[in-house]
C-alpha cells in the first residue's frame, strides 16, 4: 500500500511516505519553507500543511496524489475534549478542531485527484506510539509517548503484540509532563514548545533545591498516570525576559524541574514493565527529546534497550500515523533504516549550483582527508553531505563540525551560532571506539539522544564537548553505514590522536537547519565558517588556508 502522513496541528509539519511497508521518505516542512517548528507571527501557520514537503514526499516514491491508498493524519479531532481547563491556548483550541476536521478539504484542494475517503485520522499519542514502536529494530515491545498534548491526554502507556497496539494506560488532560516542562521555559526567558532543551541544558549548572516542593505538584499516581498541579513558579525564581540575565536560582529551578520530570517517567517504566515484561522501551513524543531523562530510564529503569525515534517531537507523528495506518491494513512494516530521511543531491546537481552562486571551489580527492586536515588545524568546518536528518538532530548529514580538543571552540561555535553560552556541543565518535571515551549511556547511540559520562581520562583532552557535568551527548558513527563520515574521523584521529570531533546542527540562531545547497551557501557566506564541505567540493574562505 501507499500511504502519505501528515502532521499539521500544533507544530512541526511534516510529511512522510511508505510504500509496501517500506520507509521512503520523510521531511519537515521548515527544512523547505525555512520558518523553524512551522511557526511565523500569525497564529494559524502552526496549523500550516505541509504542502512542499508532501509533494517531495510524493515525488520521491514516483506517485501522483491519485495513487495513495490513504493519507494518514496523525491528529483525530472527534477525540477533543475542548471544555478542558487550563489547554485552551488563549481560546484557539476550538478552531483548531475544527481546521483538523476540515483537513480531508483542504489536502484534496492542495493535491487534485486525491480519492475520496482517502484521508484518515489517526490518534496523536497512537502515531507518537508508532513512530517509536514499529520504526524501532525490536519488533515486540514497551512503548511510552509523553508530550504537551495531543487531543485530550498527554501520554500513553502500552506495547505492540504481533505489530499491533495495546493501550495499558493514558493519561488525560490537563495532566502534562509537557505542558509543565514548557511552563518552565516560558518562566525561564525561553521560547514555550520550542527552547525546551535550552531548560535541560541550563539544568546541569544549578542544584535541584526545589525538588521536595515540586514533588508535591507533579508526581507519578501509581496507576500508569502522573498528576501535575498549576506551579507558581514565582516562588522559585523570579520570572525572566529573554535579554535578562540568567541567575543561580533559574539554574536550580531548571534543575528541579529536570529531576522531578526524571523521576515521573522512571515510575512509569516501571509501572509498564512490570505489566508487560519486555526487556525493549521504545520512547516517542516531545518529552522523549530530553536525552538526560533518556539516560536515567536506561540506567536506571528496568528495561534492558531503549530505542527513541529521532524525530520524537511532532514531526515524527507524520510517520507514525503512516506506520500505524499500514499496521491497521495488514502491511508488514520495515524499521526505520536511518534518520537520513530527506532531502539530497547528486555531485552534478552540486557542481551546478556552486556556478550558479559563482564561487571558487574545489573539486577534492578525497573530501574527508581535506575535512580532517582542516580540523586539526582548528577550522570550523560546515559538513553538507546525503540525504538530510529527519528530526531535530545534526548527525553527520548537515553539520558544524570543529577540533574537541580546545576549549575555547564551544564558545566560538555558539558565537557562530548566535546561541547562549550555557549551551553544550556534542562529539561525534565511530562506534567502535565510543566506549573507550564514554560510558554510562547506550552504545551504539546513532541519533544523539542519550547523554553519556565522558571517561575522567578523556574529559581534559575534549574539553569542547564535555558539558559542566562532566558529560556529552555522543553521536556514535558505523562504519557500514557512513564510510565517508567515518573516514573524516579516522583521518582526524590520525592527524590528532583524538579520535572524535564536534557536531551542532548547520544552522544560526532562529533558522531551521540547512537543507539544501542554497541554504548551505547562505549559511557559510553569512557565518564565520572556515570550509564549506558540499558533496566532493570545499569552498574556502577568503584568506583562510589549512
Amino acid at each position: 500500500m501507499r500511504i502519505l502522513g501528515i502532521n499539521a496541528v500544533f507544530h512541526d509539519p511534516a510529511a512522510a511516505i511508505i510504500v509496501d511497508g517500506r520507509i521512503v521518505a520523510a521531511a519537515e516542512e521548515e527544512r523547505f519553507t525555512r520558518r523553524k517548528h512551522g511557526k511565523s507571527p500569525v497564529p494559524f501557520s502552526t496549523w500550516e500543511l505541509p504542502e512542499k514537503s508532501a509533494a517531495w514526499c510524493l515525488e520521491q516514491a514516483g506517485l501522483d496524489p491519485s495513487e495513495l491508498d490513504a493519507v494518514a493524519y496523525s491528529y483525530d479531532p472527534t477525540l477533543v475534549d475542548d471544555t478542558l481547563d487550563g489547554v485552551d491556548a488563549g481560546g484557539w483550541e476550538k478552531l483548531r478542531t475544527l481546521y483538523a476536521r476540515r483537513v480531508p478539504e483542504f489536502l484534496k484542494t492542495v493535491f487534485p485527484g486525491l480519492a475520496p475517503g482517502a484521508v484518515r485520522f489517526v490518534r496523536h499519542h497512537v502515531a507518537h506510539a508508532a513512530s517509536a514502536a514499529l520504526a524501532s529494530p525490536f519488533g515486540d515491545c514497551a512503548v511510552l509517548t509523553s508530550d504537551g498534548r495531543g487531543e485530550s491526554e498527554s501520554a500513553v502507556l502500552g506495547e505492540y503484540r504481533d505489530g499491533k497496539f495495546v493501550e495499558l494506560a493514558h493519561q488525560s488532560l490537563p495532566h502534562s509532563l509537557g505542558l509543565t516542562y514548557e511552563a518552565a521555559t516560558a518562566h525561564l526567558g525561553f521560547r514555550r514548545s520550542s527552547d525546551e532543551y535550552k531548560v535541560m541544558a541550563l539544568a546541569s549548572y544549578g542544584t535541584p533545591r526545589f525538588t521536595e516542593e515540586l514533588r508535591e505538584l507533579v508526581f507519578a499516581s501509581g496507576d500508569g498516570g502522573f498528576r501535575t498541579a498549576v506551579v507558581p513558579w514565582d516562588r522559585f525564581a523570579p520570572p525572566r525576559s529573554q535579554d535578562d540575565s540568567l541567575l543561580p536560582e533559574h539554574a536550580d529551578l531548571a534543575a528541579s524541574v529536570q529531576r522531578v520530570t526524571e523521576e515521573v517517567l522512571l515510575d512509569l517504566a516501571r509501572w509498564l514493565h512490570e505489566r508487560t515484561g519486555h526487556t525493549d522501551l521504545a520512547l516517542a513524543g516531545g518529552t522523549a527529546l530530553n536525552c538526560v531523562a533518556n539516560t536515567r530510564l536506561y540506567a536506571e529503569g528496568p528495561f534492558e534497550r531503549l530505542w527513541v525515534q529521532p524525530a520524537a517531537g511532532d514531526a515524527g507523528t507524520a510517520l507514525g500515523a503512516a506506520l500505524q495506518l499500514a499496521a491497521d491494513f495488514g502491511e508488514s512494516v520495515e524499521p526505520m533504516p536511518g534518520a537520513d530521511l530527506g532531502r539530497g543531491w547528486d555531485e552534478g546537481e552540486l557542481r551546478a549550483w556552486l556556478d550558479r552562486a559563482r564561487v571558487p571551489y574545489e573539486r577534492c580527492d578525497d573530501i574527508a582527508e581535506t575535512v580532517a586536515e582542516a580540523l586539526a588545524d582548528d577550522a570550523i568546518v560546515a559538513w553538507f553531505q546525503g540525504r538530510s536528518e529527519f528530526g531535530p538532530r545534526a548527525l553527520g548529514r548537515r553539520s558544524l563540525l570543529a577540533h574537541p580538543g580546545r576549549a575555547e571552540n564551544l564558545e566560538r561555535l555558539n558565537d557562530v551560532k548566535g546561541r547562549e553560552q550555557f549551551r553544550p556541543v556534542a562529539p561525534m565518535v565511530l562506534a567502535d571506539r565510543a566506549a573507550e571515551l564514554f560510558s554510562r549511556g547506550p552504545i551504539p547511540s546513532p541519533y544523539m539522544l542519550f547523554v553519556h559520562d565522558v571517561c575522567p581520562q578523556w574529559q581534559d583532552r575534549i574539553p569542547a564537548v564535555t558539558h559542566v557535568d562532566g558529560t556529552a551527548r555522543i553521536q556514535t558513527v558505523d562504519r557500514a553505514d557512513d564510510p565517508l563520515l567515518a573516514d573524516m574521523l579516522t583521518a582526524f584521529e590520525r592527524r590528532t590522536g583524538l579520535p572524535t570531533v564536534v557536531n551542532t546542527s548547520l544552522n544560526t540562531a532562529g533558522r531551521p537547519m540547512v537543507d539544501d545547497p542554497r541554504d548551505a551557501l547562505e549559511c557559510f557566506g553569512s557565518a564565520p565558517v572556515d570550509l564549506l564541505a558540499i558533496g566532493p567540493f570545499a569552498v574556502r574562505r577568503k584568506g583562510w588556508t589549512p
